[in-house]
């Protein structure tokens, strides 16, 4: 009988089992997002400059909500771009 170590895996068996998603705010304590600190807000912007959305980045909702208005604010005020190509 061959054991665990001798069988060899035609995949990777553990493709499909990801890390936990969770609330980095929730999780460090952060209760303000700060509009004027745009290297925070592209974690949450892809390279077009759109906003990422909450399954991806893994915010909770209250906490998303906030997200999308401090870059709208800092869009406004030029901090962030509303278009780009490749941002990051």
């Amino acid at each position: 009988m061959a054991s665990r170590d001798d069988i060899k895996f035609l995949s990777n068996p553990n493709i499909g089992a990801s890390n936990k998603k969770y609330c980095r705010f929730r999780r460090f304590g952060i209760k303000h997002i700060d509009y004027k600190d745009p290297d925070f807000l592209t974690q949450f912007v892809n390279e077009q400059g759109k906003l990422l959305p909450r399954r991806i980045t893994g915010n909770s909702l209250k906490y998303q909500r906030k997200v999308a208005t401090a870059v709208k604010r800092a869009r406004h005020l030029a901090m962030l771009p509303y278009v780009t190509d490749l941002l990051k």
